[in-house]
């Protein structure tokens, strides 16, 4: 499956719509060369758009969205992702290969594997009540 994904020259309107389409609450944010910029959470927009007042259908992706992204690659053992979001706080973690978004690694991706659920529940514990990022 391609990994659904935006620009940061798309309006926020845009990335709402997309989010509610295929009902995810994060979008990897690519450059035309396809490689990641940041991440958009439909937090984001609500906290740094809507309530800051400003236009989603005016206001760019790359305005709102959260650059500095912490991401992983395929090969990454899942202890270790896990270690990363309990550590950053951050439920979400784009898989990049070769600089590009290959996919999107979550924290119920996590706790699904056997062999990782107990590295997911500690991440989760760490996450709790201190969401900061995607």
């Amino acid at each position: 499956n391609p990994v659904i994904r935006i620009r940061p020259e798309e309006s926020v309107a845009v990335a709402a719509r997309t989010l509610t389409h295929y009902n995810i609450g994060v979008l990897p944010v690519c450059g035309s060369d396809g490689r990641l910029c940041g991440v958009l959470t439909d937090r984001d927009i609500v906290t740094r758009c809507m309530a800051a007042g400003k236009n989603p259908e005016t206001t760019a992706v790359r305005e709102i969205m959260t650059g500095q992204v912490l991401s992983v690659e395929p090969e990454t053992d899942a202890g270790t992702a896990a270690h990363l979001m309990g550590r950053r706080q951050v439920r979400r973690l784009p898989v990049v290969e070769a600089g590009k978004v290959c996919g999107m690694l979550s924290l119920g991706d996590l706790a699904s594997r056997e062999e990782s659920a107990y590295d997911a529940m500690d991440a989760l514990s760490d996450i709790t009540g201190n969401i900061t990022e995607y």
